[in-house]
């Protein structure tokens, strides 16, 4: 296989992932997903890697080993007189005595085929982290792809809400959506504000690698044009989309991507940073204080249990602490908030699927093991996004992937972007990158011209 189509394969499955991975609902374009990407991890697994191995990557492989061997151990069998004793599961121990059946060896997981299932939806991440790293590519491709499939999702999102009855278009992918909005080839129209924000620091990427490789002042002018043309389209795109997350987080990520556009201007720079990063902690502030609404899917009425996030994320935290120190089982959460929400303020249309926190989810399904594993990831990227962003040379995508991971992982207080294969697979981007070896730089011209000896008789 010729270069050229090793380097198309990360970013063709990346635009793939953007156009298929939308939603959970998706279940046979997810397979589909699952499937290449179970093929392109065997081929970067055999294939040998096209730059040297970073500590950063090999951090970062034990670290989802030591995550995927979490999820295995939750599906492992376990006698009644070991489960019984754990945390939260008596309500199941009660089920069985009530109903006089033996109690039988039981997995972790009290919901071990929604542990598989979840186990699966790791699949196409993992597959982009895998072909970037090992398989190979260029990041201005993978860029290009980002930036392709927001478009089409943008085209999309305008054909849904210019829709004559929104409610029964048929421009909508998912039977439980956001009609009204544009939420493009999503079904949560945060998750589609995501895309559009986190592709702000890949255009201004683009930009200043057309700086810096620009033959003349023309091709640099042509780049600032498209740039600048792409972020108006985002901008009616966020406005279509009609998404406080996409209000909130997009003006600290295009101030933090401004110090990407402009990099001569250090000191300048240097300010942008803290600034952006104030900004979107008062964003993502401010989005944790607003109820939920149409645009995430539930309704906030004060007579119903999922009236706000801070009630979600109240129950939630008490559902947690009931399964200390196991978890429940990766993939559970809907079950086990079932059990602890107020059934007298229930509401038979609406139920709650996520925390909308990742974090605390994360925390109540895989317990003490999976808060450890959250803090080490989260040191792991620290260090290595401060390593990126503090070099003298900046890598210009490797800064955009510090950014658009960022504002991935503080949206996360609040939602749950993650638990889409499209913004799954965008993060995988970002920690590839990011781990990925420094290019070698090319040698000056000038220390390459022949030496000239000049003698003076």
């Amino acid at each position: 296989m010729s270069r050229r189509m090793r380097d198309a394969v990360a970013p063709t499955y990346l635009f793939f992932c953007l156009l298929l991975g939308g939603s959970a609902q998706g279940i046979f374009a997810n397979m589909m997903l699952q499937l290449f990407g179970l093929g392109l991890i065997a081929w970067a697994t055999l294939a040998a890697p096209r730059q040297e191995v970073s500590r950063g990557q090999v951090q970062l492989f034990w670290l989802i080993v030591l995550a995927l061997g979490v999820v295995a151990i939750q599906l492992i069998p376990l006698p009644p007189a070991v489960w019984t004793q754990l945390g939260g599961r008596n309500v199941i121990a009660d089920g069985y005595r009530i109903l006089g059946i033996a109690t039988p060896w039981l997995p972790l997981s009290v919901a071990p085929y929604d542990t598989l299932s979840s186990l699966l939806s790791l699949i196409p991440a993992l597959a982009v982290l895998a072909a970037i790293l090992r398989i190979g590519c260029k990041p201005w491709m993978l860029a290009t792809a980002l930036v392709t499939g927001t478009f089409m999702g943008i085209l999309l999102g305008a054909l849904q809400v210019s829709s004559a009855n929104p409610a029964t278009s048929s421009w909508y992918l998912y039977a439980e959506t956001n009609p009204g909005l544009a939420t493009g080839f999503f079904a949560n129209a945060n998750h589609m504000a995501d895309l559009l924000v986190i592709t702000l620091p890949f255009l201004a990427a683009m930009l200043a690698r057309a700086r810096e490789r620009g033959s003349d002042g023309q091709s640099y002018s042509a780049a600032i044009v498209f740039v600048a043309g792409a972020i108006l389209v985002i901008a009616v795109g966020i406005a279509l989309n009609g998404s406080l997350a996409g209000y909130g987080l997009s003006l600290p990520v295009l101030v933090a991507s401004a110090s990407i556009a402009f990099p001569r201007a250090r000191k300048f720079s240097n300010l942008l940073a803290p600034g952006a990063v104030v900004l979107i902690i008062v964003a993502i502030g401010w989005l944790a204080t607003t109820p939920l609404s149409s645009a995430s899917g539930l309704q906030a009425t004060a007579e119903t249990s999922v009236q706000s996030r801070q009630e979600i994320l109240k129950t939630s935290l008490h559902a947690a602490g009931e399964y200390l120190p196991f978890g429940s089982g990766v993939g559970s959460f809907a079950q086990v908030y079932a059990l602890y929400e107020d059934h007298d303020r229930l509401d038979p249309t609406t139920y709650v699927n996520h925390a909308h926190n990742d974090y605390v989810e994360i925390a109540l399904e895989a317990g003490v093991l999976g808060i450890i594993l959250i803090v080490l990831f989260l040191v792991w990227w620290a260090r290595s996004a401060w390593q990126k962003w503090r070099q003298r040379s900046r890598d210009p995508y490797a800064s955009a992937a510090v950014i658009a991971s960022a504002a991935i992982l503080l949206h996360s207080v609040v939602d749950f972007p993650l638990r889409t294969a499209a913004i799954s697979a965008c993060f995988a981007l970002c920690l590839a990158l990011i781990a990925r070896s420094r290019p070698t730089p090319k040698p000056d011209k000038s220390q390459l011209w022949a030496t000239r000896h000049v003698v003076i008789e």
